[in-house]
């Protein structure tokens, strides 16, 4: 199972400065520790809290990583798809190696009402824009009667094409990733239960459509420290908090032995791809835990 990293890009600071520069240092530890694939989140209106964007600090970022697969989230239904084409034609044409697009349905009316998008519309949106993204970052001319588009073209195209990965958790969400994604981008909240159940929908929904995915990754919420008994001080400090509304079974944390044996049950469930965001602790003990990710790939690579 190859390991990739989902940055975390919100932070509580004063100095605006602060959030880009973790952001660096973390994707600067992920290139030495050999992680396999980088992403960045996605999300909107969250002032005062900083969420370092996407789409610019990903554009940074490319320097620093080498061939291996990179690309960030879309929150489909708060984009107008000839926008999110042309971000994504631009950072593909920068990227020396493949480029993921992670397409999401978004959640929070808080947000929704901040870009103007009603939340009921999301679904429709979310699917329609998926359609025309795609054709447009094909080289097609695309109309949209949902979206008002008339005779869009883009350019630059995606070089070396690709990878869309598409996240849902519902039957119905999951027929829509085999359909319209290259692969289904299981969610932090799967335990190792409801990842088997989750993936045999997925199975069934490929079958059905006949469609091979290029990969199955699934995003894990982890925290790496050099002792399992540090990382647990922390780690069950956030469960006690109620972190994320997730269950103890849903997130891995301890040394990089014992979070690759967490991790492991996903791979002999048959995702090839565990992607990790780090927990939120503070911006050194992150900074670590990425780099420790590369003990753990080691180690979920080994036969």
């Amino acid at each position: 199972m190859r390991v990739g990293v989902s940055i975390g890009t919100t932070f509580e600071v004063s100095d605006h400065r602060v959030g880009p520069r973790l952001v660096l240092e973390q994707v600067l530890a992920a290139a030495r520790a050999g992680l396999d694939t980088l992403s960045l989140g996605e999300h909107h209106s969250t002032g005062p809290a900083s969420y370092v964007q996407n789409v610019p600090m990903l554009g940074r970022l490319l320097p620093e990583w080498d061939s291996r697969p990179a690309g960030c989230l879309f929150l489909v239904p708060l984009w107008h798809p000839v926008l999110m084409a042309e971000q994504i034609g631009t950072l593909a044409a920068l990227a020396p190696g493949p480029f993921i697009i992670q397409a999401g349905l978004g959640g929070g009316s808080g947000q929704f009402r901040a870009m103007g998008v009603r939340q009921a519309d999301r679904a429709r949106l979310l699917e329609d824009g998926i359609v025309a993204v795609q054709a447009l970052l094909k080289g097609d001319t695309v109309d949209s009667a949902s979206w008002g588009i008339e005779g869009a073209r883009i350019a630059p195209l995606p070089p070396d094409g690709v990878e869309w990965w598409i996240g849902g958790s519902v039957p119905a969400a999951i027929d829509r990733a085999a359909r319209l994604g290259d692969c289904w981008y299981g969610n932090a909240d799967l335990t190792p239960a409801t990842a088997a159940a989750a993936l045999a929908v997925y199975r069934e929904a490929c079958a059905r459509h006949g469609r091979q995915p290029v990969r199955i990754p699934i995003r894990k919420d982890v925290f790496i420290a050099e002792s399992a008994a540090e990382a647990e001080k922390l780690g069950d400090q956030l469960m006690k908090s109620g972190y994320r509304g997730l269950e103890r079974a849903a997130v891995a944390y301890g040394d990089p032995d014992g979070v690759a044996e967490q991790l492991s049950v996903y791979g002999e469930l048959g995702f090839t791809d565990v992607i990790i965001r780090t927990m939120p602790v503070p911006a050194r003990a992150a900074i670590l835990s990425v780099e420790l990710a590369g003990k753990v790939r080691l180690r979920l690579l080994a036969p």
